[in-house]
């Protein structure tokens, strides 16, 4: 049913869960897995990092990456063919572009991740990616309370 699951990630314990949901998915499919984290470096990214613009955007990329190699990991140590990326821009249209890009089948998020003010002006990157994507979304309901 599936050979390739996109599992988005941001770091948050919701998207943590989703990935756990993701990553059961992809061994009940034998689907390969591609882990991708958005590092907003746009005007509006995360305004939460303190520095100049070029050490705030560093400290982003180096922060996704992060979170994508806690997932590779996980994916590798259940024998998955696992890829990860870290993409940079607004999260809602890179994640749609690298899951048409990668052919993903399904993408697994969860409802709720990490804010700002970027989030809450534009709206959550789950509800944009169901809305406007033309791949089917498995949202996983993490049981975390809200941050």
């Amino acid at each position: 049913m599936f050979d390739t699951i996109l599992i988005p990630t941001d770091g948050s314990d919701h998207a943590e869960a989703a990935a756990e949901t993701g990553l059961e998915l992809a061994t009940a499919h034998d689907a390969a897995v591609h882990v991708a984290c958005v590092a907003d470096t746009g005007p509006l990214g995360d305004l939460r990092l303190p520095g100049d613009a070029a050490s705030a955007e560093d400290a982003m990329r180096g922060r996704a990456q992060e979170y994508v190699d806690t997932i590779v990991d996980r994916a590798e140590s259940a024998d998955l063919d696992v890829t990860g990326a870290v993409l940079e821009g607004p999260p809602e249209s890179e994640l749609l572009e690298y899951a048409r890009d990668v052919d993903a089948d399904v993408v697994v998020m969860g409802t709720r991740g990490r804010g700002g003010v970027h989030r809450m002006a534009m709206g959550s990157v789950t509800d944009h990616i169901i809305r406007f994507g033309d791949i089917p979304v498995f949202v996983a309901n993490s049981g975390v309370e809200s941050e």
